[in-house]
């Protein structure tokens, strides 16, 4: 990407919690090479930063993410300069250690209903729409039904697949693709309730709470059982898990939570 052309995405931190914004309004914030180059790269960033605790997904413009750049000499999975696809992107957030919100100020379409389904927890405004459109366009939604059919029923799928329409977010809450759909002017509170409740949570807990989700629906009961008594063994003896109970006990903060929420929820 030039130099004298602003970042596909913009990044911060501020109290334990990282910020990307997709920022290509003009284009609707498609899945261009640059932007997923630049999406992977933040992600990595954050998950890499120890004062960063989760991250938070959201755009500028009217629509969070319309899917595939259809402008592009050759629509379809979007791959970075650095060999990065938007498969990549998924994988990163599906792995990531710190949990990740979508914030989702807008529209999603195609490949944008898959980027707000991978995300550990998604809030969206309930005026905007969110559809599978793909086979309109003649092709399919088959990379983003990887992270969106675990959240759905068969038949929810079917109609909304073949159907190709575009829905409400209440809707979208309805058949499991996310959390909440919330007024607009409701949506930073919404996400920050959220925010305010993960960063209270350890850190190694939180990456196990992603892995035991993830895990244990493919497991049979007996592995399962014995795995998961593992697990949590292994976590009750932890540093993290000592320094957690005896601050419940004291009624204090655990020394994981950022500074600048400490003293507001000794729940």
């Amino acid at each position: 990407m030039p130099n004298d052309e602003p970042r596909p995405t913009r990044f911060e931190i501020a109290g334990g919690v990282a910020t990307i914004t997709l920022a290509q309004p003009e284009r609707k914030n498609s899945l261009g090479d640059a932007l997923v180059t630049s999406l992977h790269d933040d992600l990595d960033t954050a998950i890499a930063h120890p004062d960063v605790r989760l991250v938070v997904l959201t755009n500028d413009g009217n629509t969070f993410c319309a899917g595939a750049d259809l402008k592009a000499a050759a629509p379809g999975v979007a791959g970075g300069t650095a060999g990065r696809t938007f498969v990549d992107v998924f994988r990163r957030i599906r792995s990531s250690p710190k949990p990740v919100i979508a914030r989702v100020d807008g529209h999603a379409t195609g490949g944008g209903v898959g980027l707000v389904a991978v995300c550990d927890l998604s809030i969206m405004r309930d005026d905007a729409k969110i559809g599978f459109t793909e086979a309109r366009l003649g092709v399919a939604p088959a990379v983003i039904s990887v992270v969106c059919l675990p959240k759905m029923r068969r038949g929810d799928a079917s109609e909304l697949f073949l159907r190709a329409q575009r829905f409400t977010p209440a809707r979208a809450a309805e058949v499991g693709l996310i959390n909440r759909a919330v007024p607009a002017d409701e949506l930073d509170a919404a996400v920050e309730v959220y925010v305010d409740d993960i960063v209270r949570g350890g850190p190694l807990a939180l990456a196990a709470c992603k892995q035991i989700i993830d895990l244990v629906p493919g497991l049979d009961l007996d592995e399962a059982f014995t795995r998961m008594s593992e697990q949590s063994q292994a976590l009750f003896a932890s540093d993290e898990a000592t320094a957690g109970i005896a601050a419940f006990r004291e009624r204090t903060d655990a020394p994981w939570v950022p500074e600048a929420r400490r003293g507001r929820d000794l729940r």
